[in-house]
C-alpha cells in the first residue's frame, strides 16, 4: 500500500530557480555596489571639473645653444605632445591593440567586457585582450587603484568605468587620446609616448616609422617584459602581434604587414647615459635656473614714495623645475662639450697606470687600509664580493669585487675638469666636472684646490699696472726671509745659478725665485685692488707665498681671470643660461646683455698676453706646439703644486680660454714626479681641444681668434732673458738683501767711507 506525502511539506526549489535567485542577488549586490561606490564611499571620485583640469607632470628641457637636447629635469621624465603631432599609424596602432571600438562607446564597452567573459575567462585565450577601455587606463594611470579588501577589484573597476564615462563627458575623442598618450607608463622612469619615442628611437613622436610606433604601443602590455632594449626578442615579437592586430581591423594590408614583421628590431637607444656627457653642466644648470626663477617671482621694490605705500603684491608662483616643463636655452657648444670629454678620457686613460705602478711602488693601499681600518664599519669588516657598476676612464662597466676593491677603485682614481669660456661674452662653452656625474656627482670645476703657478701672472698683472716693464729684471738668487719663519723659496726646476731674469722670462718659464721678488717690489693694497678686480675670492695677499699659489681656487674661480687677459682687460661674468620658457613658448627669463667690467688697463693686459704667449712660444707650455702641434697664437699658463698634488693649464685666445685640472679626489693620491706637472698632466687635455678645434674651419673660425692687440706690443719683451751684473754693478750694489730685514747692509760707498760717517 503506498505511502501518503505530508500535507505540510513544500516542493524544493528547482535549480533553475536557485540560479535565478542567484543571479537577482548578484544584480541587486552589483547594482547596490555602484551607487556606493558611485556616493563616494569607497573613497572620493574626482568630478568633471577636476578631470577638466588635469595637468601632466611634464620634464624640463635643457638645450645647447644650437638647439640639441642635452640634458632632463623630472621628477617624471615626461614631455607632453598634442593631437597634431600623432601620426596616423600610431593612433591606429594603439586603437587596433588596446580599444578596437574606440570610438564607438562613450568610455565603457560592454562588448568588451562579454568578449573578456567568454573568451578570456571562460576559452582561456589571452590574447583577446583585457576589458578597460583606452579612458579606463587613462583613470587607472592617473589615480592609481586603492586596496578595498575582497572588494579591490571590483571597487576599481567600477570606480574607473564611472570616471571614464565622466572623462568622456569632458574630452571629445582626440582629447582623450592625447591625455593617454601623454601618461601612460614605459618604464625607466619613463612616462608619455614623446619620451619615449626620444629614448628607444632617438626621433620625435612625428617621426615613428609604423613598426616603431607598434613596438611601443606593444610595450604597453607590460613595459618591462617587452623593454625592446632588455628584451629584444619578446619585443620583436610584441611587435608583430599589434601589426597583426592592425591588419586585422583594416588598417594595414597584408603585405605590408608581412614586409613590417620581417624587419629586424632597429633601436636608437637614447637613454640617460645619453646625456651623461653634460651632467655636470646640466646641473649647475638647475641651480642657475631655480635662482632665477625665484628672483623673477620676487616683489619689485616700489620706485617712488606713493608706491611705497602701498602694499607690496603678493608673490607670483614660482614654476616648478622638475614638473613643469620648462625650456632652459643654454650657452653650451656641444662640439666643445665632446672635445674635452673625449680628451680628458683618453688622457687619464694613459696616465692611470703610471700612477697606479707608483702607488703600487710606494705600497700606497696597504697605508690606505691601515687608516681605513682604524674606523671600519660593518661593510668594510665583511668585504662582500658582489657584481657592482664600476665607472673607470674606459667606461661603465660590471665587475665581480669586494667592497675594499670597489672603494680603493675610486680613491686612486685621476680625475679632470674642464671648463671653457667665451673671454667676450663670459659665455660657458664647456663644463666638464669629472668622469661621470652619476657616479661621481661632485664637480670638481667648483672644486678649490691648491693653484700653484697658475697664480702667478695676477702678480704680474699688478707689477705692469705699478709701472713695471717685461724687461724690468728681476733677481734669480736664492734668499731666506727671517721676517717669515725663515721661509727659503727655491725654484721648481733646481736653478740656483743666480743673476737677473726678465719679467716676461721669469712668467713664461714659471720661475720661483724672480717672482718672490717681484712680490717685495710691489705694494700690498695694490696687488690687493688688482685681486678684487679680477674677482678672485679668499686671496690673502700679506704672505709671500701667495705669489708661489698658496691659495685654494677652482676652475670657475680663474678662468675668468685669463678670460679678463685674452679680452684685454675687460673681466666677463661667467654665463650659461639664455632663456628659459614655459612649454608654451612664453618667456620666463631672459638673458641681458653680457656684463663685463675693467679689471685691468688695456696695455696691462696686453702685455700680459704677449708674455703668456712666450710661455707657450719658449716656455713651460712648448708642449701644445711640440707635442700636439698647435699652430696658431696661443697663450697659456702650466700650475703644478707642492708634492704634484695638483696639476693645472690655462691657455686662451681671444675667442676662447680652456681651463683644466687634474688630480685625484683625495690630495694624498698623486705622483711623485714628473708626470704630475702642469705641463705632463694638465696641458695634454688642452692641447687635445686645441688641435680638434684647430682641424674643424668652423671651430677654427669661432675660436682661434687672432689677439687683436698689435703684435708690435711684443718689441716690450724685446730683450735678453737673462741679465748678469758685471763686476762693477756687484760692487755698487754689494751682496743680496733680505727685503723683509731692516737692518740693511751697507754699498761699496757706505762700506768705503764708513769711518767717516762713524758706522760700525
Amino acid at each position: 500500500m503506498a505511502r501518503k506525502r505530508g500535507k505540510g511539506k513544500r516542493k524544493a526549489p528547482g535549480i533553475g530557480a536557485i540560479l535565478l535567485l542567484v543571479a537577482l542577488a548578484a544584480v541587486c549586490a552589483s547594482v547596490l555596489l555602484v551607487a556606493l561606490v558611485s556616493f563616494n564611499v569607497f573613497g572620493r571620485l574626482p568630478s568633471q571639473a577636476e578631470l577638466a583640469a588635469i595637468e601632466h607632470e611634464e620634464a624640463t628641457l635643457v638645450f645647447a645653444e644650437d638647439g640639441t637636447l642635452i640634458g632632463k629635469l623630472f621628477a617624471e621624465d615626461r614631455t607632453n605632445i598634442r593631437y597634431e603631432d600623432l601620426p596616423q599609424h600610431l593612433i591606429d596602432a594603439l586603437v587596433s591593440t588596446e580599444d578596437a571600438r574606440f570610438f564607438e562607446h562613450q568610455g565603457v564597452d560592454g562588448t568588451s567586457y562579454v568578449r573578456v567573459f567568454f573568451r578570456t575567462i571562460l576559452g582561456g585565450d589571452r590574447s583577446g585582450g583585457g576589458g578597460s577601455t583606452i579612458s579606463q587606463q587613462i583613470i587607472k594611470n592617473l589615480y592609481g587603484r586603492e586596496r578595498h579588501g575582497l572588494l579591490t577589484v571590483p571597487v576599481n573597476k567600477i570606480k574607473e568605468a564611472l570616471v571614464a564615462q565622466r572623462l568622456e563627458r569632458v574630452y571629445d575623442k582626440r582629447g582623450v587620446l592625447v591625455l593617454y598618450l601623454n601618461s601612460v607608463p614605459f618604464g625607466e622612469n619613463l612616462y608619455g609616448i614623446e619620451s619615449a619615442a626620444r629614448r628607444f628611437f632617438g626621433r620625435s613622436t612625428a617621426r615613428l616609422g609604423v613598426e616603431e610606433a607598434a613596438v611601443l604601443v606593444g610595450m604597453l602590455k607590460a613595459n618591462t617584459a617587452y623593454n625592446p632594449r632588455l628584451h629584444p626578442d619578446r619585443a620583436r615579437e610584441r611587435r608583430n602581434t599589434v601589426l597583426s592586430l592592425m591588419e586585422r581591423h583594416g588598417h594595414l594590408d597584408a603585405r605590408a604587414a608581412d614586409s613590417l614583421q620581417a624587419l629586424p628590431l632597429r633601436l636608437r637607444y637614447t637613454g640617460l647615459d645619453a646625456y651623461d656627457v653634460y651632467g655636470y653642466f646640466v646641473a649647475r644648470v638647475a641651480e642657475e635656473a631655480e635662482a632665477l626663477l625665484r628672483e623673477q617671482a620676487a616683489p619689485k621694490p616700489a620706485r617712488d614714495r606713493k608706491k611705497r605705500k602701498q602694499p607690496a603684491p603678493p608673490p607670483a608662483m614660482i614654476p616648478d623645475l622638475r614638473k613643469d616643463g620648462l625650456r632652459i636655452h643654454t650657452t653650451l657648444d656641444p662640439e666643445l662639450q665632446h672635445l674635452a670629454v673625449e680628451a680628458s678620457r683618453a688622457h687619464l686613460a694613459r696616465m692611470q697606470p703610471k700612477l697606479d705602478a707608483e702607488l703600487k711602488a710606494a705600497k700606497a693601499r696597504t697605508a690606505w687600509e691601515r687608516a681605513k681600518g682604524k674606523k671600519a664599519d660593518r661593510a668594510w669588516r665583511t668585504d662582500a664580493t658582489a657584481p657592482r657598476e664600476i665607472y673607470d676612464h674606459q667606461g661603465v662597466r660590471v665587475d665581480t669585487i669586494g667592497h675594499r676593491d670597489s672603494l680603493w677603485h675610486y680613491h686612486r682614481l685621476l680625475n679632470a675638469a674642464v671648463l671653457m669660456m667665451e673671454p667676450a661674452t663670459g659665455n660657458v662653452r664647456a663644463w666638464v666636472g669629472g668622469g661621470h656625474h652619476r657616479y661621481l656627482p661632485y664637480d670638481l670645476v667648483e672644486a678649490r684646490r691648491s693653484i700653484a703657478s697658475a697664480i702667478k701672472p695676477v702678480i704680474y698683472a699688478a707689477a705692469l699696472e705699478a709701472g713695471h716693464a717685461p724687461c724690468t729684471y728681476l733677481s734669480n738668487a736664492p734668499r731666506t726671509y727671517a721676517a717669515y719663519d725663515d721661509w727659503a723659496p727655491s725654484n721648481f726646476d733646481g736653478d740656483t745659478t743666480g743673476g737677473e731674469v726678465a719679467l716676461w722670462a721669469a712668467l713664461a718659464r714659471s720661475m720661483n725665485l724672480p717672482t718672490v721678488d717681484l712680490y717685495f717690489r710691489l705694494d700690498q693694497d695694490s696687488l690687493r685692488d688688482v685681486v678684487r678686480a679680477l674677482g678672485i675670492p679668499g686671496v690673502q695677499v700679506q704672505h709671500p707665498a701667495v705669489c708661489l699659489g698658496a691659495s685654494d681656487l677652482s676652475l670657475l674661480d680663474m678662468v675668468p681671470v685669463y678670460a679678463a687677459f685674452a679680452a684685454r682687460g675687460q673681466r666677463p661674468r661667467p654665463r650659461l643660461i639664455t632663456r628659459i620658457t614655459d612649454a608654451d613658448g612664453k618667456v620666463l627669463y631672459e638673458a641681458p646683455r653680457p656684463r663685463s667690467h675693467r679689471a685691468l688697463t688695456t696695455g696691462a693686459a696686453d702685455a700680459m698676453n704677449a708674455m703668456l704667449r712666450r710661455a707657450v712660444d719658449q716656455g713651460t707650455g712648448t708642449a701644445l706646439r711640440t707635442r700636439h702641434g698647435v699652430g696658431g697664437a696661443v697663450a697659456g699658463k702650466t700650475g703644478t703644486s707642492q708634492d704634484q698634488r695638483d696639476a693645472w693649464f690655462f691657455g686662451y685666445t681671444p675667442g676662447l680660454v680652456v681651463g683644466t685640472w687634474v688630480g685625484a679626489r683625495d690630495p694624498a693620491v698623486h705622483f711623485r714626479g714628473a708626470l704630475g706637472t702642469g705641463s705632463q698632466l694638465a696641458l695634454p687635455i688642452a692641447g687635445q681641444v686645441f688641435h680638434g678645434i684647430e682641424a674643424s674651419a668652423e671651430l677654427r673660425r669661432r675660436y682661434m681668434r687672432p689677439f687683436t692687440a698689435p703684435d708690435s706690443a711684443l718689441y716690450r719683451l724685446d730683450c735678453p732673458p737673462r741679465h748678469e751684473p758685471g763686476w762693477l754693478e756687484r760692487l755698487f750694489e754689494g751682496p743680496p738683501e733680505d727685503p723683509t730685514d731692516t737692518s740693511k747692509r751697507p754699498g761699496f760707498l757706505q762700506r768705503l767711507f764708513r769711518d767717516r760717517e762713524g758706522e760700525p
